[in-house]
Parts: structure tokens; sequence; C-alpha cells
């Protein structure tokens, strides 16, 4: 039992120590496991209930919360805020004050506007664990699957592994930091040595690069930024590589649009995973993406149907995460 963890809020991976996201993922190799033998763990949350409130539409993080409980022996209400009186102005102490006393968790996405101040302010009026499920700066949910994930490929083995951090021209809209802002922050504490690959438009945030240099200096990894993703495959073991906008540069959607759009003129394939890429890459190495990803843009369909690709893997570690963080938050299992 780790009744450390019951009640404890996910708002960020960077709450929680590195002893107790090693706990999580124990009962995450745990559950899966069980599942793969067809042992059942439908008691841990019986008749337990995991609200999720959904800001923007959502495929695998609904899902994966939705079907973990089920699993779990509990259940998941859907909420959106047009269907609550979140739209009509009810406040987030309000909201939660209520909530809490209807179930015995919750998860809120909210990635674009104040969503992580959002969130914070619901923890500070909650009795019950509050989980970010994606805000403007964090997705701890999804990077601790990632981390399960090459865990599980490098047989725990993490300490001096490259991993790569790419921004991609993901086209169409301006997507959020969060998923590159996690990645730089947790993957050092783990012993992996990272490296940044983004074009000068494409920063994160000063305050979040600060704190990737320290989590990897404590850990001893190393954290580094180039501005070439050709330069940053070499000799890499894991390549993850994710679009995201212009934001520390522009707030200007039709600028950053158009500056996503400039480093895929002509063709370039400059930002793009492709097999040549990959070709760089250590034996053995994987390409990782949190899904969903733009096929022969962002990546080759070589490359994601390829031996090297690991989505498919890390789109299920997102159940058996999940699963792991609802049955420590809310059961202390």
């Amino acid at each position: 039992m780790y009744s450390a963890l019951k009640g404890k809020h996910l708002l960020t991976e960077q709450d929680w120590t590195v002893e107790e996201i090693e706990r999580l993922l124990s009962v995450a190799f745990r559950f899966k496991e069980e599942r793969n033998l067809g042992i059942l763990h439908d008691n841990v949350l019986r008749a337990k209930t995991f609200f999720m409130l959904f800001f923007e539409e959502s495929t695998r993080t609904r899902n994966a919360f939705e079907a973990g409980i089920h699993q779990l022996g509990g259940h998941a209400h859907f909420l959106t805020e047009k269907g609550s009186q979140i739209e009509h102005g009810e406040t987030a102490k309000d909201t939660i004050k209520v909530l809490s006393r209807y179930g015995e968790g919750i998860g809120i996405r909210k990635t674009y506007g104040p969503g992580h101040k959002y969130m914070r302010e619901m923890a500070a009026h909650s009795s019950i664990p509050v989980i970010n499920m994606q805000c403007e700066d964090y997705h701890p949910t999804q990077v601790l699957a990632d981390l399960m994930t090459v865990k599980e490929r490098f047989q725990n083995n993490l300490k001096g592994k490259k991993m790569v951090v790419s921004w991609t021209s993901a086209p169409n809209y301006i997507r959020p930091l969060s998923m590159a802002q996690s990645l730089v922050l947790c993957m050092p504490r783990f012993g992996l040595d990272v490296t940044l690959a983004i074009p000068p438009e494409f920063k994160l945030k000063p305050e979040i690069m600060a704190q990737a240099k320290q989590n990897a200096a404590l850990a001893g990894s190393k954290f580094e930024v180039v501005d070439s993703m050709e330069e940053a495959c070499k000799g890499a073991d894991v390549v993850y590589a994710k679009g995201w906008g212009p934001i520390m540069h522009t707030e200007d959607e039709k600028e950053g649009l158009a500056l996503i759009d400039k480093y895929r003129k002509n063709g370039s394939m400059d930002w793009v995973v492709d097999k040549r890429k990959m070709d760089l890459t250590h034996n053995g190495s994987i390409y990782m993406h949190c899904m969903p990803f733009d096929r022969d843009i962002e990546v080759t369909s070589e490359v994601v149907d390829g031996p090297k690709s690991a989505v498919y893997d890390e789109a299920e570690n997102r159940l058996h995460i999940m699963k792991a963080i609802m049955a420590t938050t809310m059961a202390g299992l």
C-alpha cells in the first residue's frame, strides 16, 4: 500500500518526487501484466467516481481514463464547460466544492488560456485529488506513459540514453507547449540525456528551460538545445517529435501559422521525421509521438509503420498509467 499518494494532486510531474513516480510506475506495470494475463482488478475502485472535465475534445485521454476506471470497478462522469454551469460563470471553487462530495477524483483538460491556474484553484479548494489531463504548460499523464514506454523498451536502463525532443511543422492550428515542456522536465530526472531541437522562433518558456537544466544537473544527466532535427538525431536512442506553436515568439495566430508553414516551404524535410533521420540513430532506437500525428507531414508513414515505431505501445500505456494514477491517488494502492 502506497498510502502517501492517496489524495495527492497531479498538476505537473514536477510536483511528484522521483520515488513517487517510480511507485506509480510499479503499479502501472502490475496492472499491465495482470490485464495481459486476464486477471481482473475490478475491486480497486469499486463504486468510486472519477469526474472528467474537458474544455477541449480528446481521444486517448478520455478513453484511457474512462476505460481505466471501468476496469478498476468504478465509473467516469464526462463533463464539459457547455454541459455544466461553468459556461454560465460558476467558479472553480464552487464547482469542486460540490463535485468533491459526489466522487473521489477529478481530471481537467484545459490547454488554452490560463488552464493551469484554473487547475491550481480547483486543487486549493478540493478534498479529492485533481489530475491535470493537459494544460497549456504541462501534460503529466502523457509524459508518465511515455516514461513507462521508454523504461519498457530499454529494460529500465536509461542512464546515458539520448532522447531527442524535436519540434515538427504540424500545420493548421497552434498547438500548446505542454508536451515538449513536460518531456524536457521529466526525462532528465530519470537519467536520459535530452536534446531539444527547435527553430529559433519555437522556444519553450524560459522558466521551464531553467528547471529542465536544473533537473538534469541534479540527476547527473545532460540537457542541450540545437537548431537542427537532423543533427539531434545522430546517435539518438529515442526520437520524440511533436509540433507546437511559436507561442513565445508571437501571440498572433496568423503570424504563428505562417511561421509553421515557413519551415515546410518547397517540400522541405528538415523538420519531418523520415527514414533518413532515423537511420542516423542508434540500433534499437525508437520513434515516439503522443498522437494524433499528421502522417507524411510531421512524420512519414514509413517511420510510423516501421520497426522503430513505438507509438501504439505508447498509446496503450496511457491506459495502464491512468489506472495507476487513479488507483494510487483515489484509493492509496
